[in-house]
């Protein structure tokens, strides 16, 4: 049961069982006053532990920011530039929600702690204040009234009077106080049930407020997450690719280190120890060098260089060569040593000692001006493989009767070319395929004898054993340079412009084994061979560097982007003649010298939350505002990201810079360490800072900024948004992807109106309907 309730009428009474109700609510008045008490100490201890969760939050976000990947290579593909603004992507990601927190804790102090303290202040407190009077009026009450009641009857009347008013007078204000003590007491125990409670609830919005904000951020940051995803396994399927091809390098040169030397300009390189003669009786010193002998300048270089010293480099000494002799062990206390006589020294002949007799032996021959061991070999390495495989008439009946086993038998195979048949198998059934008497004897579509697995495998093991990779060595290289940069149609105007340069027979079997991968990949639901893992499988076969070398291996992602490129593009790239135009590839995307920047749509789409969810104030001092952030477009799940643009109009590095260059043409040392140029990572999206779009003063309409929806109602929008209107472009601009449109200057758009994406228009031009870049165009 209940506190019982305080009768005005018992006031008068003033009995032991209304005392009893009295204490019964000051205690409960009490324990509630303690309980706000200890609940203010928990706010609080709340609010500083939120603090201090948000300022660790902080510190990690900012950790992530300042790290930077570097990549291997002269350029990165378009998953490995997201995967490099990652790292930014989720630091701007714990910003935002730590700055939601902090307004969270801030809430909590003015909705939670300061009402609660208020309440007990102003309405605990007062009772606290009027039971003190409440006691002291009952203390004077019935003492003067037993002091009235111990007079004594003899006194004179007149005074008994007076004592009587007196008591009369001091009962009446007893029992007035006592009536507002008990409407006090009674008005507080009701009072409370709103008055604390209603704080509360204010807290436990604010809360949910938070975490519904944390909700929105994650729906906004999932398709970045899903995009995210695509590119770390397109970029594990390619590194895996890659590993493997590295392994199998490094076992060559392992097994045997003078066939893989890798060509260079030197004919002799390596260390020697250098003899350094001292005043007596100090004798002399022995001194590593990496010495460097160019046999057409007969230039001789030597640096010193000591591991064990922190790797410093000595100063570098060049010097011509006259001639050299082999020391015998009757001449010198050491093995494998032999003298290099110069030209334009003065002194004795310099000694040096190398490193075994097999490798005094192979200096003698490269000073001597003869032939070297090692370049007989490396010119073996670097020949064209030969093998049985040719492109010739039986080539295309081979690859023709595998396709049509595999379109007929295997199509929605999972893995298909993935999953490699047994080796055995595969060799014999490549064997009578190439044999010109049993070649048609071969029913491949019928037959259950052959595995499609072991078919897939004999094609590529036909495709791998050309004495030259499909789309050639001397291509190679061309092919690689567009896809390191530049917009998507760039990439596939230089990729199309390429292919016709291959000689006929290569561009009809290539025509051929594309149109089938094609086929493939648009059975992706079911093989899941998508676009961008025909990609890994068929980038290697397709295209090899004439010289093996980790360097050139670098490059096997963009071979693999090459090929998926040619999938997407197949109708394009193999049906139509490339632009008379362009007479080389385009590697960088090519824009208008004055247009203004285009819109991150990406970012416009994360900016769509409410500003409660997205403040701007918290990018305002950071300086990656100041760069304008990557675009990155990636597709869906069974689509390739080949056709990405890395940046809005720059490519990720000069393509001109050359690495590892120590000796200039003429011979001379140039600097040791080539200083690369930073690479800037800006963030591929930026959900906080939304770029200006100052646009030229003749176009005057375009505002400087873009307002975000009210927080109030999410499908609010600006009033002219609903308005259609016509525009025309003062620019002219080429689509980046599917949705967007590509115009000249001139051209007139009908039923234009806002997007909800934050810098971008919607319009219809020649019947076809797609996004704008506002600062673009020009209302009409």
């Amino acid at each position: 049961m209940g506190l019982q309730p305080l009768e005005f009428s018992d006031c008068y009474l003033d009995s032991p069982w209304f005392r009893e109700r009295i204490r019964a609510h000051e205690a409960e008045l009490e324990k509630t006053n303690k309980f706000i008490k200890e609940l203010i100490k928990d706010g609080k201890s709340l609010i500083a532990a939120t603090k201090n969760l948000s300022a660790a939050q902080r510190k990690f976000a900012h950790s992530l920011r300042e790290f930077k990947f570097e990549f291997i290579g002269d350029a990165e593909t378009d998953d490995e530039r997201c995967i490099d603004a990652s790292l930014h992507e989720f630091s701007n990601f714990l910003k935002n929600l730590e700055e939601q927190r902090e307004i969270m804790a801030l809430s909590v102090t003015e909705t939670l702690i300061k009402p609660l303290e208020r309440f007990r202040k102003e309405q605990l407190g007062a009772v606290k204040e009027e039971k003190k009077k409440y006691d002291k009026e009952t203390e004077k009450n019935y003492s003067l009234l037993d002091k009235h009641l111990n007079m004594s009857a003899k006194k004179k009347e007149t005074q008994l009077l007076e004592a009587d008013n007196q008591v009369e007078q001091n009962r009446k204000h007893f029992y007035e106080l006592s009536l507002e003590y008990v409407c006090k007491l009674q008005e507080i125990q009701e009072r409370k049930k709103f008055e604390f409670v209603e704080p509360v609830l204010s807290f436990f919005q604010g809360m949910f407020t938070f975490y519904h904000q944390g909700y929105e951020l994650a729906k906004d940051f999932n398709h970045y997450k899903m995009a995210l995803q695509i590119n770390i396994q397109n970029t594990r399927n390619r590194f895996e690719g890659t590993r493997s091809e590295v392994e199998e390098l490094m076992n060559k040169i392992r097994r045997n280190p003078q066939e893989h030397k890798r060509a260079n300009q030197f004919t002799m390189e390596g260390y020697l120890y250098v003899q350094e003669k001292r005043p007596a009786p100090f004798g002399s010193s022995w001194v590593k060098h990496y010495c460097m002998y160019k046999k057409e300048t007969k230039k001789f270089t030597m640096i010193p260089f000591e591991h064990r010293s922190g790797g410093k480099i000595g100063e570098v000494e060049v010097f011509l060569l006259k001639y050299c002799t082999k020391r015998n062990t009757d001449t010198i206390d050491r093995r494998f040593c032999f003298d290099i006589e110069v030209v334009d020294r003065s002194v004795m002949p310099v000694t040096v000692q190398a490193w075994s007799e097999e490798d005094r032996n192979m200096w003698l021959e490269a000073l001597d001006g003869k032939e070297a061991v090692f370049l007989t070999n490396l010119n073996k390495a670097n020949a064209k493989r030969d093998g049985s495989a040719q492109l010739d008439k039986i080539g295309f009946t081979i690859l023709r009767k595998c396709i049509s086993a595999v379109e007929t038998r295997g199509i929605n195979d999972q893995g298909l070319y993935r999953v490699v048949g047994v080796s055995s198998k595969v060799q014999r059934l490549l064997n009578l395929l190439m044999d010109t008497k049993t070649c048609n004897e071969v029913d491949l579509e019928n037959s259950m004898e052959w595995e499609v697995k072991t078919i897939t495998s004999a094609m590529k093991q036909y495709l791998r054993s050309l004495p030259e990779p499909l789309m050639t060595y001397d291509l190679h290289g061309e092919f690689i340079i567009p896809v390191k940069s530049g917009s998507p149609e760039s990439r596939v105007n230089g990729i199309h412009f390429l292919v016709h340069k291959l000689p006929e027979k290569n561009k009809e079997m290539l025509d051929i084994l594309v149109k089938h991968l094609a086929n493939v990949s648009n059975h992706a639901k079911k093989n899941l061979m998508t676009v961008a893992n025909l990609g890994v499988v068929f980038g290697p076969t397709l295209m090899r560097p004439q010289e093996e070398s980790v360097a050139a291996l670098m490059d096997l992602k963009f071979q693999n982007i090459v090929v998926e490129i040619l999938i997407e593009n197949h109708d394009k790239i193999f049906q139509t003649l490339p632009d008379a135009t362009l007479s080389e590839p385009i590697s960088v995307s090519v824009s208008p010298p004055n247009a203004p920047p285009r819109q991150s749509r990406r970012q416009g789409q994360r900016n769509k939350r409410p500003v409660a969810v997205y403040n701007l104030c918290l990018e305002l001092d950071d300086s990656d505002s100041l760069s304008p952030p990557k675009e990155c477009t990636p597709t869906g799940s069974t689509d390739s990201l080949s056709s990405q643009s890395p940046t809005a109009a720059v490519p990720s590095s000069p393509p001109e810079l050359e690495k590892n260059n120590l000796i200039t043409e003429s011979g001379d040392i140039t600097d040791w360490a080539v200083n690369l140029p930073s690479q800037t990572h800006s963030s591929m999206v930026s959900w906080m800072n939304v770029q200006s779009s100052t646009a030229p003063t003749s176009v005057t309409p375009v505002p400087p900024s873009f307002s975000f929806p009210s927080p109030a109602r999410e499908t609010d929008r600006p009033a002219g948004c609903a308005v259609s209107r016509k525009a025309r472009a003062v620019y002219p601009c080429e689509a980046e992807h599917s949705s967007e449109l590509s115009f000249q200057i001139g051209a007139v758009f009908e039923d234009v109106h806002f997007s909800r994406e934050p810098g971008w228009l919607e319009g219809t031009l020649n019947g076809k309907r797609g996004l704008i870049p506002q600062n673009y165009v020009q209302f009409l």
